[in-house]
């Protein structure tokens, strides 16, 4: 229900008849077989338009659908790791993620670290940029692996046509292995 005096009102074909008393758009309305509907609610005077009113609410709910169906979603997929998991059995995750970015999808890579473990994040490190570098030729390193709580993990994604992936793993410096490299644990022995 138009609660106000007089509004602005928009014909049925689309043309602007002016401002006129609610009562007169009500009467433009009935006499097109339309309904008056309130546009703008906001503006000074409102805006009302003639229309058929279902008509609108069908074709605004199909333009909805629509674009629903345009939307693309990504889907992020993920593979575990420990700093315990061996080359062999790597390979075969690296091989179900690199089948996951070749059809599109984001894939987190994570190592979980169990007791002592988490004292040695340079090996999940070294695992992930592995990983990274076994995937660099279709993927490009979205989020670059940073430690949560006992997760340290980092966030791949499919690399754009005629772009090597391999430029985001490049842009770490050479010394960053050097280091890595120098952090190994070393082994302790017991004398008891």
């Amino acid at each position: 229900m138009i609660r106000v005096p007089e509004v602005r009102l928009i014909g049925p074909n689309g043309d602007n008849i002016g401002v006129v008393s609610t009562s007169e758009a009500m009467r433009i309305a009935r006499e097109a077989e339309l309904d008056l509907v309130e546009v703008a609610a906001n503006a000074n005077p409102p805006v009302c338009r003639v229309m058929d009113f279902g008509k609108f609410l069908y074709e605004r709910t199909r333009k909805e659908r629509e674009a629903k169906k345009a939307q693309t979603k990504i889907e992020i997929k993920e593979i575990q790791l420990r700093p315990k998991t061996n080359e062999h059995h790597r390979s075969f995750k690296t091989r179900d993620a690199r089948r996951w970015l070749a059809s599109g999808m984001k894939v987190k890579v994570s190592v979980r670290f169990r007791g002592r473990e988490i004292d040695y994040p340079q090996l999940a490190m070294e695992d992930l940029r592995q990983v990274a570098q076994e995937l660099s030729d279709i993927s490009t390193i979205e989020a670059p692996p940073k430690l949560e709580g006992r997760v340290m993990s980092m966030m791949l994604a499919p690399a754009k046509p005629g772009q090597s992936g391999g430029k985001e793993s490049k842009k770490k410096p050479a010394g960053d292995a050097a280091v890595s490299e120098s952090r190994k644990p070393e082994t302790v022995k017991n004398d008891s």
